[in-house]
């Protein structure tokens, strides 16, 4: 493919060189002309394992070459990447002026060249940046009649490993305004072997925030249990050599679903006493500290939008923090439920595992004496809880509440704390606690 990239600093440098030795024809470009002669004389702008290397062979034969102009990049090819910077401001915001003059400039050329053009941010912005600013500025100086695709790109690249990392991603994230785009731009990484995901631009906007997100989570946890080790005369390193080798919980998908907050007889009672062991300690733990106050404030959350819509008679479909137990010690859903009452709701509540265990189980006892509020509002009748409220509440996730959307009457709203699958019909009737 013919590509233009904007931008070559140290995500742009790097691209340009991996496009160029797998094929493509690349045109590198930036308003630096300093940058632009290192590439033509064959060397790296960046300070970059390998890159200097590529480089150097993408100019001799041919592959690559640098240039400011802008209207000789996009005219020459049929694809443009943006890898330009998009720094923090004093304030913490983004930085997106570098970007949005680049589209500018490349939606005025492409109206200059009257033929179909794929523009793709590969630099990181922050979701609802391509559809409120991008997007928008590209199609404004494109002019109204111009062909052109626009999609988004992240990169996963590491400083001191990125040709590896380009290489061997852990995946592939191409956004379009439609799947066809996507699959265009998911087309110049051929060769690569890695999982591709063909989404929108906002969840790929989203996927390298998250990604980030979670490696600075990683190593503030990392560094928290490690002060922790430290003072109490545990060797650290072996405390997470031993929990990384988990992967069936720790390092995996499992509890990383967005959903409600986490409850039961384990999480709250034990990081309440690793937060009280660093104050015992003199420590500042600020991540472990945060993990119950965050909690708390997705049931606060999940209470005020619940508020909103102006209902008393609700019904609840399982009590219980997960699906195929009775146990009810700090489960979120408890503490949202008497909150609920004490706005003076009308509630009825359906979870046939706890229905049991009011009779049989083990925790009978917690049931009917420490929430005895709780137990008179229990019913074991699944249609009647149903038919009750004028908006319904999915709890937790036991299968059987699945056939609920496909029984709810017309005037009901649902209001979904684990995602169920056959909602698509209820449109404006549903609500998911974070989607």
């Amino acid at each position: 493919m013919k590509i233009s990239l904007f931008g070559l600093g140290y995500v742009g440098a790097v691209t340009a060189a991996c496009l160029s030795r797998d094929g493509h024809e690349v045109i590198g470009v930036d308003n630096q002309q300093l940058k632009v002669d290192i590439i033509n004389s064959g060397n790296s702008p960046v300070v970059e394992e390998g890159v200097g290397e590529l480089i150097r062979a993408g100019i001799e034969n041919g592959r690559l070459r640098a240039t400011t102009n802008v209207d000789e990049a996009v005219g020459a090819t049929d694809m443009s990447l943006i890898c330009v910077g998009t720094p923090s401001r004093k304030n913490g915001s983004l930085d997106t002026d570098i970007v949005l003059r680049v589209c500018q400039e490349i939606g005025a050329a492409v109206a200059r060249k009257k033929r179909p053009h794929t523009v793709v941010i590969r630099s990181t912005v922050l979701p609802g940046t391509m559809r409120n600013l991008i997007i928008p500025t590209l199609r404004e100086h494109a002019g109204a009649e111009a062909q052109i695709s626009i999609g988004n790109n992240p990169e996963f690249l590491r400083e001191a490993s990125a040709v590896y990392d380009y290489d061997n991603p852990p995946k592939i994230v191409a956004g379009g305004e439609n799947e066809a785009v996507a699959a265009q731009i998911a087309s110049i990484y051929e060769g690569i072997e890695a999982p591709r995901f063909l989404t929108s631009v906002d969840v790929a906007e989203l996927v390298k925030y998250a990604d980030n997100a979670w490696h600075a989570v990683k190593v503030a946890f990392g560094n928290e249990i490690g002060n922790i080790g430290k003072a109490v005369g545990v060797d650290s390193h072996e405390v997470m050599k031993i929990f990384c080798k988990d992967e069936k919980l720790n390092i995996s998908p499992r509890y990383l679903m967005p959903g409600f907050a986490f409850g039961g007889s384990c999480l709250p009672k034990d990081v309440r006493a690793l937060s009280y062991k660093g104050r015992e300690l003199d420590l500042e733990l600020p991540l472990l500290n945060s993990l119950l106050r965050s909690n708390e404030e997705q049931v606060a959350r999940a209470f005020d939008e619940i508020m909103t819509y102006g209902k008393r008679k609700i019904s609840i479909f399982g009590i219980s923090f997960k699906s195929g137990t009775d146990d009810l010690r700090e489960s979120p859903l408890v503490t949202l439920v008497e909150r609920l009452l004490g706005k003076g709701m009308d509630i009825l509540i359906y979870d046939r595992f706890v229905n049991f265990a009011r009779l049989y189980g083990a925790n009978r006892d917690h049931i009917l004496n420490v929430i005895p509020h709780i137990s008179s509002i229990l019913v074991d009748d699944f249609d009647r809880v149903a038919a009750h409220g004028d908006v319904l509440i999915v709890g937790n996730s036991d299968p059987e509440f699945e056939k609920l959307p496909a029984q709810m009457r017309q005037d009901q709203r649902l209001y979904d704390l684990v995602r169920l699958k056959n909602v698509d019909e209820l449109e404006e009737r549903y609500e998911g606690v974070n989607w």
